[in-house]
């Protein structure tokens, strides 16, 4: 699973949303609204990176002083939403 590329986050009336820009996502017309702790794991992840979701537990276990599980399970939580709303994709194999 990774970032999809044509996304990026903008801050509008105070709130920091996903919005899509460039060709390939002409027809997603939402805005996706990121709490902080969203926003937070939005922004450990490179576009097109593939998501390293043991990097991101780290991360959110340090930055939030909470212990591994809870951490797994708010990112899977975070990354299926993100899938559902065509926000992420699956790797591309055909790359490597």
């Amino acid at each position: 699973m990774k970032k999809k590329k044509g996304f990026e986050v903008r801050e509008i009336a105070g709130e920091k949303v996903v919005v899509a820009y460039g060709l390939e996502n002409i027809d997603f017309s939402k805005m996706i609204s990121l709490n902080e702790t969203a926003y937070f794991v939005w922004d450990q992840i490179e576009p097109g990176e593939v998501i390293n979701i043991e990097k991101l537990v780290k991360a959110m276990m340090k930055e939030y002083e909470i212990d591994e599980k809870t951490a797994l399970k708010d990112i899977s939580d975070l990354i299926k939403r993100w899938e559902k709303e065509g926000l992420v994709e699956e790797e591309d194999n055909s790359e490597k």
